[in-house]
C-alpha cells in the first residue's frame, strides 16, 4: 500500500490505491522468494524447452503477472520479441498457472501461426508503447488459452498474443519464465 508509482519490483494496475493496492505484476520473482528460482530451474521445464529451441537453454527473464479478482486489467496484442529482440528467435516464454487460468479471470489469447509472421512494430510516434500499433491481423480467430492450476503454456517470441480483464471472482496469476537457445543472444544489452 506505500508503493504509489511502479518500481523495479511491482508494476500497479492502474486504479491501485494505498487503501485498495494492486499488484499487476511482480517484476524478477526468482530474487524474491527461492521456491520461483527453484521453477525457473525445475529439470522437467528445462528438459520442454530443450525439447522445442535444441540443447543449451539460457534463461532470460522471468515475471509475475497478476489479475485479480474483477479487477485485473487487459494486456494489449504484442509480440514479445519486442521487448526482447535475439540473434535468432528461438526464444520462448514458458508460463505456469499458479491458478486455473480461463476466458473469465482473463487468459492468455494467442493468433494461431503468427510466430511464422511478420514482426509488427510496437511504437507511436516514434515512442515505445508495449503493443501492436496496428490492427492485428487474425484477432478475429485468436484462441483462449485455458489451463489449469500447476499446467503450463508455452508460445515462441513473436506469436502475437493478449489477455483480456479478469471479469471473474477469481484470480488469474501466471508465472511466466522467458528462456532462449544458447546461441541466441540479446541484441539490446545481456539481462
Amino acid at each position: 500500500g506505500a508503493v504509489t508509482e511502479h518500481t523495479d519490483v511491482f508494476d500497479l494496475e492502474p486504479n491501485h490505491t494505498a487503501e485498495k493496492p494492486l499488484l499487476r505484476r511482480l517484476k524478477n520473482p526468482v530474487q524474491q522468494h527461492p521456491v520461483y528460482d527453484q521453477a525457473w530451474r525445475h529439470p522437467a521445464v528445462l528438459d520442454i524447452v530443450e525439447q522445442l529451441v535444441g540443447p543449451g537453454v539460457r534463461a532470460n527473464n522471468n515475471k509475475l503477472n497478476i489479475k485479480a479478482p474483477g479487477q485485473g486489467s487487459a494486456v494489449e496484442w504484442h509480440q514479445d520479441w519486442a521487448f526482447y529482440p535475439h540473434t535468432n528467435d528461438d526464444v520462448l516464454a514458458v508460463g505456469i498457472a499458479m491458478d486455473d487460468m480461463m476466458q473469465e479471470n482473463g487468459c492468455l489469447l494467442v493468433v494461431p501461426g503468427s510466430h511464422k509472421g511478420p514482426i509488427y512494430t510496437h511504437h507511436e510516434k516514434g515512442r515505445f508503447i508495449g503493443a501492436v500499433t496496428e490492427e492485428v491481423p487474425g484477432a478475429e480467430h485468436a484462441v483462449p488459452v485455458e489451463i489449469k492450476a500447476r499446467g503450463i503454456s508455452i508460445h515462441h517470441a513473436r506469436t502475437l498474443h493478449a489477455s483480456a480483464p479478469n471479469r471473474s471472482q477469481r484470480p488469474r496469476r501466471l508465472l511466466l519464465f522467458e528462456y532462449c537457445a544458447i546461441d541466441a543472444w540479446p541484441l539490446s544489452g545481456a539481462m
